[in-house]
């Protein structure tokens, strides 16, 4: 870890604050492998993105519908499901340095999702403002 980059990482950020860390060195438990495959299986049949059926999503929509799930498990406190979609996402997309969450003001909880592949996360520090005088 060189200046806090970390190199094998990908985070994932709701509103510019870091959510989630998923270290790519860290081998996932076969269980959880198994899961990914299975909900690979799942959008074989389907998925809906917005408003559209798309009937064989190639990888960049999974990506799109695995993003979508991720900000409602992040907006409803659903840490099992974030997980899951955070794994799905980094295993997937294993050039994934950040997802970048925003809350689109005056919009009713629309969101953009930016997926960045050419900058490295770099871990936040918490700053104690009291201890500063």
């Amino acid at each position: 870890m060189e200046g806090g980059l970390l190199m094998n990482v990908m985070a994932v950020f709701l509103n510019g604050i870091a959510q989630l860390e998923y270290d790519r060195e860290r081998l996932l438990p076969e269980h959880q492998h198994a899961y990914l495959d299975r909900m690979d299986a799942r959008m074989d049949t389907g998925i809906q993105i917005g408003s559209a059926t798309v009937s064989h999503p190639n990888l960049a929509q999974r990506a799109h519908f695995a993003a979508g799930n991720l900000v409602h498990a992040l907006k409803t406190s659903d840490e099992a499901l974030a997980a899951a979609m955070c794994s799905y996402l980094a295993i997937r997309l294993p050039e994934l340095k950040q997802i970048r969450i925003e809350e689109l003001p005056d919009t009713d909880g629309q969101v953009s999702i930016e997926f960045v592949y050419d900058q490295e996360y770099r871990k936040q520090v918490l700053v104690d403002f009291n201890s500063l005088h």
